[in-house]
Parts: structure tokens; sequence; C-alpha cells
């Protein structure tokens, strides 16, 4: 557990169904994360993951309860300001093709008016904290670049005005293994150095498990389990959890009969 006991985030009651649906894509999510945590979200499609983390910067309100950020009842906050104080990193990248990549880094803190210096020495500076080299890629565009280098593009745009809290939504589902392997050891090279609070949602198991210092497993909207690493494999609290570790344990004697 991480020793800081600041909350950065709580989520009381939270509750959101979506028209037409037969079940809450959230429903009664009620616990806290503290400063400085890596959350991994865990969960197959349609199970809330999203939704939640949607909810955390006012893409979507909830229904019912309330979300709290350094306790600050975000529905007391305009939802264009919530969403510039949280950096969003998602699957989609969502890079602007006709802006290069020192451009495309720099979006927010233009739109904040920040000094062209200051905005310029950021720039460089989290290109070289994903691991880019600045000379090389600044004046790139997207098209130049690798999806994996897109991928670390977008994690430093997400950074640029130096967020409390990171939320990525799959933000390595759409690449190859390898490099998604890199990518993960790479954000938690990131996350250790920078003491933020990350959510990552994921429906990978492994990947979960990896990078969570905490992990939100969760199922038809409902938390099923919220724990270390170490207890969700060692102690799964349903059913549900219980059989993604086994689908994990099965993956794993797979790899050792072809070994």
């Amino acid at each position: 557990m991480i020793e800081n006991t600041t909350v950065a985030i709580e989520y009381q009651h939270v509750f959101k169904k979506f028209s037409g649906a037969n079940y809450s894509a959230v429903n009664d999510v009620n616990l806290s994360i503290h400063e400085g945590e890596f959350i991994t979200i865990l969960g197959s499609s349609g199970s809330g993951k999203t939704t939640l983390l949607k909810m955390t910067n006012r893409l979507y309100d909830p229904d019912a309860g309330n979300i709290v950020l350094f306790g600050e009842n975000i529905r007391n906050v305009d939802a264009v300001k919530v969403r510039r104080r949280i950096g969003y990193a998602i699957q989609q990248v969502g890079l602007l093709p006709h802006m290069t990549i020192a451009q495309n880094i720099a979006i927010v803190p233009k739109l904040l008016k920040w000094d062209k210096n200051v905005i310029n020495n950021r720039v460089r500076e989290l290109i070289a904290l994903v691991g880019l080299e600045p000379d090389e890629f600044l004046k790139r565009y997207p098209s130049q670049l690798s999806g994996g280098q897109q991928q670390r593009v977008g994690l430093a745009r997400a950074l640029a005005v130096d967020p409390k809290i990171m939320l990525l939504d799959e933000p390595f589902g759409a690449i190859d293994a390898i490099n998604r392997l890199n990518l993960q050891d790479e954000l938690k090279r990131i996350h250790g150095g920078l003491k933020k609070t990350f959510l990552f949602v994921t429906h990978d198991i492994n990947e979960a498990l990896k990078l969570g210092t905490r992990v939100i497993v969760m199922n038809e909207g409902r938390v099923c389990q919220f724990d270390t690493p170490e207890n969700i494999v060692k102690k799964p609290a349903d059913g549900f959890v219980e059989s993604l570790i086994r689908s994990c344990r099965e993956q794993e004697k797979l790899w050792e009969g072809l070994t």
C-alpha cells in the first residue's frame, strides 16, 4: 500500500445506466484511491471500466453518487476545467495529423496561454521522458511514426500540464506484443519517477497484475474485488475473479507444454 494517505480519488456510491440497457454500466462503485497509486481496472467488454474512467473526467456524469478529486466534488466544477487538470490517454491516440509532434504535445499548454519558452522546454522534457529523442521526433508528423511511437507521444501530450491524475484507457490495446511489453515497462518507470495517481483500464489480466499497485476487477458494472495483485491471485473474492485467475493459469500451462 502507498505510504501517502492523501485520498486522490473517491467514488461515493456511483451509478450510471444508459438508456435501453438491461443493467447499470456502473453499479454502486464505492472506493478510495490514494495519491501516487497505480490502479489498474480489469474487466471484459461491458464491465463498466471505461464508463467509470469517463465519469472521472466528466465525459459522463453519474446518475447518482459523487466523484471527489482531492477533496473536491467534481459536480461543482466546470467540466472543461476538470478535464484540463487530468491527463487522458486512449487507445486511438488521437494525434492531429496536420500538426507536428511538438505542436500536438503543446495543445493544452497553448490553450492555457503558457509562455512560449516554457512550452518549448516542457515539450522537449516530455518527449525525452517517454523515451524519444527530441531533435529526431519533434519536427515529424504523426504519419511518420510507428504505432508504439505515436502511443508514447499521446502519453507525453497527456502529461503536458503536469496533472496529478492520469487516466489511461487501454492505451496499448492496438500495439503488438513486443512493443506492448516495452511500453508497459516504460509506463512503470514514468509512474515511479513522477509519483502521480494513474488509473489504467485494461481487459488483459497479465497487464493489470503487472502494472497495478492495486487492481479493481469489474463485472457487469460492479466491483468484484479491489485489492493488491498478490491478494487477487491468492484470495479471489468471488467466482468471476476466480475464473479470471484460472484462465491466466491455463495460458501459463499452454506455454509450459510448448517449452
